[in-house]
């Protein structure tokens, strides 16, 4: 069920606010938009451009050898010469800072990764905004919450081709759209009783918003398990900006048949 009787001023003024604080998060100095480069390691030290170090990655985990005129800061400490991250889990991860640049190291598909980051990137530095739909509350539905008796792994591809993302799934939503039922499989948020996360495409996937994916994040269920679907507020994933991000693609329930036109559109940097 769609909600249709809202204050559309009030509506439209609270959306906007939400998406300019989004775009500010997305500008960050060492966001998504400042990732230069994208290195998975291997067991063999080798040097990046754009990040001090020789870095590699084994069965002990991430490490990097610093020359000696190089120094990375990790939780606010200055490292010199070798540094050994550990094993990383899965979607985990460090940050370290050298200059006003820093260098993200994370496991991602089951393998360690360097992502630099430069406030400087032509890409963050040329952002101006996102392209959206124009705000409507026709897209925001009464949706029902079906939780799983237990939380169930569900593997789905990514951006980047060969690796594969495995994330644990509490249930599903559902909701009524023109007669019809859809049922999307949510994922948990980062920390338990957090915000569900359902990744979708839709009819306009491709056309006016962006192909591989878009994201919608979900307020968890109330007392009688519904939960509020607001398209509106569905945003872009990393990937729809830069080919350093590794994000996933929705499993095959999530890929709506209908055209949701709301939320953001195809970033002009894709265009």
């Amino acid at each position: 069920m769609a909600i249709q009787h809202v204050d559309r001023a009030t509506f439209g003024l609270e959306w906007q606010e939400w998406h300019h604080q989004h775009e500010r998060e997305l500008a960050d100095p060492h966001g998504f938009l400042a990732v230069t480069g994208l290195y998975w390691l291997t067991a063999a030290p080798e040097r990046f451009p754009d990040a001090p170090g020789a870095w590699s990655s084994d069965e002990k985990g991430a490490k990097v050898a610093l020359e000696d005129d190089e120094e990375l800061t990790v939780d606010g400490l200055a490292v010199r010469g070798t540094y050994d991250f550990g094993v990383i889990p899965e979607r985990g991860g460090y940050t370290a800072a050298f200059g006003d640049a820093v260098v993200e190291v994370a496991k991602r598909g089951g393998r360690d990764i360097v992502r630099p980051r430069h406030p400087d990137n032509l890409l963050r530095v040329n952002f101006t905004e996102v392209p959206t739909y124009l705000p409507n509350p026709r897209w925001v539905f009464v949706g029902r919450y079906l939780p799983f008796e237990t939380p169930r792994p569900v593997t789905v591809g990514a951006a980047v081709e060969g690796i594969e993302h495995v994330y644990e799934a509490p249930g599903q939503v559902e909701f009524d759209y023109r007669g019809e039922t859809f049922v999307l499989t949510a994922f948990g948020g980062k920390a338990p009783g957090s915000s569900l996360v359902v990744l979708f495409t839709d009819a306009t996937s491709g056309i006016t918003t962006y192909a591989a994916n878009r994201v919608l994040l979900v307020d968890p269920p109330d007392e009688e398990g519904n939960v509020a679907l607001d398209f509106n507020r569905a945003i872009n994933l990393p990937c729809a900006f830069t080919d350093f991000a590794t994000c996933p693609l929705p499993p095959a329930e999530n890929r709506l048949p209908i055209g949701i036109e709301a939320g953001e559109k195809t970033p002009y940097e894709r265009a």
